[in-house]
């Protein structure tokens, strides 16, 4: 029986001994993703395929490939033609429900930045600028006490709200379900609708899937709701957002700041208006970036693909249907 053979498309923060043990591994040796012809080749030749966001698993790869099974480090899986892998019998595996709280930890940072304008003052200080203490130097909102919208209230959402009552913030929130009613007392969450949620709130963050239905969820319309003291913080999905609506909002002081860990087109390009803005924090698509949380998922991304390799059922499967 021929030994099986993978191709892994980033080096990962985790052991492949046990995937070594029963498969030939190539891992993609550079920080950038392979080229997608190399991807194209590659998925032509092997078994089995560790990806990421960043890597186009498109219905030409799927159909033009020998894949026994694809396993992706991340929960999201857009990048991925899920119909044609289904339609192959491919699993799809992904790594749900370990990032919950490095997702929601980095939002608050995020928040907190934005709020108490940190990226402004380190630059203010680097720059040689701070004299003298002045009353009136880089003033931001309280976050005690204000009130927290929430759009998407899954797993993230929630551990954004809980981590919110440490801050006794009225918290609001819009999503596709709306939660059990102990779910909404523990958290102290009241269920609105999204314009109630943009009218009302001083901080808003976004934990929605990107989706047909939340593209470009938020754009003028949405913008011209919004209260001039208005923050937003995005580390879901950049399409999620106008990105050319998000300029103009900032830049003509339509909200006060906003702070986003991920963009529409990433990376972002440096030829992009956002980044002449002093009122908008980019970070390059970190929310799961704590060395714990990176490990854990590249150990479900190997479990995932140890099991496809040996006809188990993938853990994490998000197209189940194949089984049937």
């Amino acid at each position: 029986m021929s030994v099986p053979q993978v191709f892994i498309t980033r080096r990962l923060p985790a052991s492949l001994e046990q995937l070594q043990a029963i498969a030939h591994v190539e891992i993609w040796p550079e920080r950038q993703p392979p080229p997608y012809d190399v991807l194209l080749a590659k998925a032509q030749a092997v078994d089995g395929l560790l990806c990421l966001l960043t890597d186009k698993i498109d219905r030409q790869l799927i159909t033009t490939s020998s894949l026994k099974v694809i396993s992706q480090m991340a929960v999201g899986y857009d990048n991925i033609d899920i119909a044609a892998a289904t339609a192959q019998k491919i699993p799809v595996g992904n790594t749900p429900g370990v990032l919950t709280n490095a997702t929601a930890d980095l939002t608050w940072a995020l928040l907190m930045s934005a709020a108490r304008r940190v990226v402004e003052a380190d630059k203010f200080t680097r720059a040689g600028l701070w004299k003298t203490w002045e009353p009136d130097l880089l003033l931001g909102p309280d976050v005690a006490g204000a009130t927290l919208g929430i759009i998407g209230f899954g797993r993230i959402g929630q551990a954004v709200a809980r981590r919110a009552q440490g801050f006794e913030m009225k918290i609001l929130y819009t999503s596709r379900q709306r939660c059990q009613p102990e779910v909404e007392e523990s958290l102290k969450a009241e269920f609105v609708s999204l314009e109630t949620l943009l009218q009302e709130s001083d901080f808003i963050t976004i934990h929605t899937p990107g989706a047909e239905d939340t593209y470009h969820l938020l754009s003028d319309r949405q913008f011209a709701l919004m209260k001039p003291s208005a923050i937003l913080i995005n580390t879901a999905r950049g399409t999620i957002i106008d990105q050319n609506a998000l300029y103009r909002a900032l830049s003509q002081k339509q909200i006060a700041a906003a702070a986003v860990d991920v963009t529409e087109i990433e990376p972002l390009s440096m030829d992009s208006p956002l980044l002449s803005l002093d009122n908008l924090i980019i970070t390059p698509h970190i929310g799961s970036a704590s060395r714990q949380t990176r490990a854990k998922m590249a150990a479900i991304a190997i479990a995932n693909l140890i099991a496809g390799l040996t006809g188990d059922r993938l853990p994490h499967c998000v197209n189940p249907e194949v089984y049937s």
